[in-house]
């Protein structure tokens, strides 16, 4: 299964290169922040022991580097253009991923560089640590660190997008038993779960299985334009020649004499699909 186009394709959202470029400049940044942090808490706290802004600070830094994946995988499952987006649900949506990853985000934080702080304290030998009722203090904080976090996982992301979309695939292979067949991605109508294979609808009415997942299927066609309605179609918007309402928030996507399935769980598809 391929996507041809001379380079090898990269699937779209949460893709972990972003996490590794994005994480890289986010803890170059930290750790800057990180030492001038303790020597201004050296300067600024004469009754603190010479090794405790060291704990405090690095405590907090591993602390980031083990929460970071909250904000990339969130940054992924609800982008920025949902949030201008004309409707209601999508934005809901995008509300409802970024306030549980903030809140799961800082929670981790501060229960690991707590964590850290305690061990570090005893093995000093010097009295336990105590964190007291902080957490709105530290919350504040960490919202403001996750906001610069998915902006910057949305900037890369964006650029890995732009790079992937100057050399934008022109074909599918399908392996349809011991054949593989070369499609061109406009006469792909619509991909379709069929139990243990996927049924690739095309323009010319063939209709080749393939032994896949469909969200294997996804991963290579989503970054080229094709887009998830139904938990077990994947259809290609631009084939689309009509669109109706079906009842109860779901639609029926056109694209000439074949039908697939819009559910209203896909609010994101018909966005984009009215678009």
């Amino acid at each position: 299964m391929a996507v041809t186009s001379g380079v090898n394709s990269v699937t779209n959202g949460a893709d972990r290169s972003d996490l590794f470029r994005g994480g890289l400049l986010l803890l170059a940044c930290a750790g800057g922040v990180t030492a001038v942090n303790i020597i201004t808490t050296w300067m600024d706290t004469a009754d603190a022991h010479s090794w405790e802004p060291m704990v405090w600070e690095i405590s907090s830094l591993i602390g980031l580097i083990c929460a970071i994946w909250i904000p990339w995988l969130a940054s992924a499952r609800a982008t920025a253009d949902q949030l201008l987006s004309a409707g209601w649900k999508t934005r809901l949506h995008f509300v409802v991923v970024h306030g549980a990853a903030v809140v799961a985000y800082s929670s981790l934080h501060v229960a690991v560089f707590i964590a850290l702080r305690k061990l570090a304290y005893a093995a000093m030998d010097h009295g336990p640590y105590t964190f007291g009722n902080h957490f709105l203090f530290e919350f504040r904080k960490d919202l403001l660190a996750y906001l610069l976090f998915i902006t910057v996982f949305w900037g890369v992301a964006e650029v890995r997008r732009n790079r992937k979309d100057e050399v934008r695939p022109v074909s599918f292979d399908i392996r349809d038993g011991a054949r593989i067949i070369r499609v061109p991605l406009n006469d792909i109508l619509a991909v379709a779960s069929a139990g243990n294979y996927v049924e690739f609808h095309l323009s010319d009415g063939r209709k080749p299985l393939m032994r896949a997942t469909l969200a294997a299927v996804e991963a290579r066609l989503e970054p080229v334009g094709f887009v998830r309605s139904h938990r077990s179609w994947l259809v290609n918007p631009a084939r689309m020649t009509g669109l109706e309402p079906v009842g109860s928030g779901d639609w029926t996507i056109s694209m000439g004499v074949l039908e697939a399935p819009l559910s209203r769980r896909y609010p994101q598809a018909l966005d984009r699909l009215k678009a």
